[in-house]
């Protein structure tokens, strides 16, 4: 698979990596045999990049990979990425981080993590040159190779980029969410900052396996947002759930953007081919537990780039349902 390089990492990160955040329970019950065999259909489809956190499934996530990787010979030359979870208050303290990523260790079975991320703290914490400084120490120490950031807010990623310890900023950007190739990718060049792209599919809503009579499960997170609108939805002001857009508003977006899909492709390859004809994206992390999905959205590096004419049409679309919710927002 196309590799492209994480920023000033060094990290050859595959163009599509494999997000594990589907492992917790706002997505339904899934056992660890099938988080297991999706682990391992990723690696044998090529996939050499894999996302995580502490707080998928409280820890369950960084545990099943560690177990994974521990019976294969290859890996070495896997790279798991992960993210701290922020205080109790919202920031990122010293002691903090140094908790969050020797558990991580742990469960991970490493000696260091390859990557640490910021995971979405509140927007005070990338003012706090002390959280930065941490990262620094703990970088100095070895027990991490590199630092990055998750966030909600392109301001967030516009600030983070400001510490030298900050090489990569993991952003939602997928047809729905614009604003970033707007005020973002740029700057992130221009800083040698590599972009994961998360949430790329919106929930399953750029999937295009959703109808305006979906349902959901009672502790899925889409039938809140659905029933109690985007701001029940998961993240500040609901911005994680269908990437933040009115479940009415993505149904129609994705029924005008149908005609535009090339025969060969599926929704979700359309989706993640249109975020990788970005140049600034390093990688693209959809997550799912189903390994026939994990395959065909690893075979999305395989297709040619989208027309310009293409491009063109998500635009359209994206004014004419979507930039009224989201575009100020995150």
């Amino acid at each position: 698979m196309e590799t492209r390089e994480l920023g000033s990492t060094g990290i050859d990160a595959t163009a599509v990596g494999l997000g594990t955040w589907n492992v917790g329970p706002v997505w339904g019950d899934v056992s660890d045999e099938q988080i297991e065999e999706a682990i391992h259909t990723a690696i044998d489809a090529g996939i050499t990049f894999i996302d995580t956190a502490e707080v998928y499934g409280n820890g369950r996530a960084e545990r099943l990979i560690g177990e994974v990787l521990a019976q294969r010979n290859d890996a070495d030359s896997i790279d798991v990425v992960t993210k701290a979870a922020p205080d109790a208050d919202g920031g990122h303290s010293p002691d903090g981080l140094r908790d969050s990523i020797t558990g991580s260790i742990d469960r991970l079975g490493v000696d260091s993590l390859d990557l640490v991320q910021l995971h979405c703290p509140e927007t005070g914490a990338f003012y706090d040159p002390a959280v930065f400084d941490a990262l620094e120490d703990l970088r100095e120490e070895g027990l991490i190779d590199h630092a990055g950031v998750s966030v909600e807010l392109v301001e967030e990623a516009s600030k983070a980029i400001e510490y030298d310890v900050v090489e990569s900023v993991q952003i939602i950007f997928n047809p729905f969410r614009l604003r970033p190739r707007e005020r973002f990718f740029e700057m992130a060049q221009r800083r040698d900052a590599g972009i994961i792209v998360r949430v790329p599919l919106a929930s399953g809503l750029l999937a295009g396996a959703f109808d305006a009579t979906t349902s959901f499960s009672e502790d899925d997170h889409r039938r809140a947002a659905i029933e109690d609108g985007v701001a029940a939805g998961v993240g500040p002001k609901g911005g994680e759930t269908f990437a933040g857009v009115p479940f009415d508003a993505g149904v129609a977006a994705v029924e005008d953007l149908r005609p535009h899909v090339p025969s060969e492709m599926t929704m979700a390859q359309f989706t993640l081919r249109w975020i990788l004809d970005h140049e600034a994206v390093t990688t693209v992390i959809p997550g799912s537990t189903s390994p026939s999905h994990v395959e065909e959205n690893a075979s999305v590096a395989d297709f040619p780039q989208l027309s310009h004419q293409t491009h063109g049409a998500v635009a359209d679309v994206y004014e004419k349902h979507v930039h009224e919710h989201v575009h100020h927002r995150w």
